[in-house]
């Protein structure tokens, strides 16, 4: 006999609650200090001028301007322009 008797629920319906990850606040737009611009696992983007990175690889907002997306010798760079 192959089957699973008196197990109550279906084994394979689990999935993991969504994480929302990603860009917060794209290039071009204003922030403020403090403002979330990226959420990510690992450094898929590193802080530039204005950046800065928590303990979780977010990247936020030290001081207000437009937030700017540039490659920088093969890295993805963020950084907050004033103006």
């Amino acid at each position: 006999m192959a089957h699973t008797k008196a197990q109550g629920a279906v084994k394979g319906n689990r999935d993991s609650i969504a994480k929302r990850l990603g860009v917060k606040i794209y290039g071009g737009d204003s922030v403020i200090a403090g403002n979330i611009i990226v959420r990510q696992k690992g450094t898929r983007f590193h802080a530039g001028n204005g950046v800065s990175m928590g303990k979780d690889y977010t990247l936020f907002a030290v001081q207000s301007g437009k937030v700017n997306f540039k490659l920088h010798k093969g890295r993805k760079l963020v950084e907050v322009i004033n103006g």
